[in-house]
């Protein structure tokens, strides 16, 4: 057999292996951004403007001048935290609306399909407070979808559809809060992050030191 003449021989120097590089990926890298930032309707902060950050500024207003609900009555970024095996999950809930400090509604604001968000704000609903808030709410701030948390069902859609707030306080008397099933809740904290780790455009998480001077 002919001897390759790139073979190693007797007696030659042994070459070092080249290290491999590793390249970095878009996550690796720390690029500093800039935003734009705007007043946040219900709370007064500084806040990015960016994902859907314009939606939920139009749907708090929304709230308050049509549906008759304060600014006090509307939570900002609820924290929502939950143990799965090992490991604490941290998120939060975009808008939560109290009547009477009870938590009746919550709201996820999308810039995209809403269809796509209602099993996320449901399960959201099902795992933020000791009971299930009733009512989960999908919007865009030009239209919404209305949703009963128990049974994970339709109820309304468009702006018309999110009950005010003299229509919660009379449903009230008759709505009795229900705790999710514990037989229930380790499934739910699942579907629920599978849908939030998604969420990657999230101006909430944006230091203010990227904002535009």
């Amino acid at each position: 057999m002919k001897e390759n003449k790139y073979s190693a021989c007797e007696g030659c120097p042994k070459l070092k292996p080249i290290p491999s590089v590793k390249r970095k990926i878009v996550h690796d890298v720390d690029v500093q951004k800039t935003y734009q930032w705007i007043t946040d309707y219900v709370t007064g902060e500084k806040i990015p403007d960016v994902g859907a950050e314009a939606n939920r500024q139009m749907f708090e207003r929304y709230l308050v001048a049509e549906k008759g609900y304060t600014k006090d009555d509307i939570e900002i970024d609820a924290a929502l935290e939950m143990t799965i095996g090992d490991d604490l999950y941290r998120s939060w809930v975009d808008l939560v609306v109290s009547v009477d400090n009870k938590r009746y509604m919550a709201v996820k604001c999308a810039s995209g399909s809403l269809g796509s968000r209602e099993r996320e704000i449901i399960s959201a609903a099902r795992l933020l407070d000791e009971y299930q808030i009733p009512i989960s709410v999908v919007s865009d701030g030009k239209t919404a979808l209305v949703l009963d948390t128990i049974s994970g069902e339709k109820i309304g859609e468009g702006l018309d559809a999110i009950p005010s707030k003299k229509a919660v306080q009379e449903k009230a008397k008759e709505i009795k809060l229900q705790p999710l099933a514990e037989k229930r809740l380790e499934r739910e904290k699942l579907i629920f992050r599978s849908y939030d780790s998604m969420n990657v455009n999230v101006g909430r998480k944006i230091s203010p030191k990227c904002s535009d001077s």
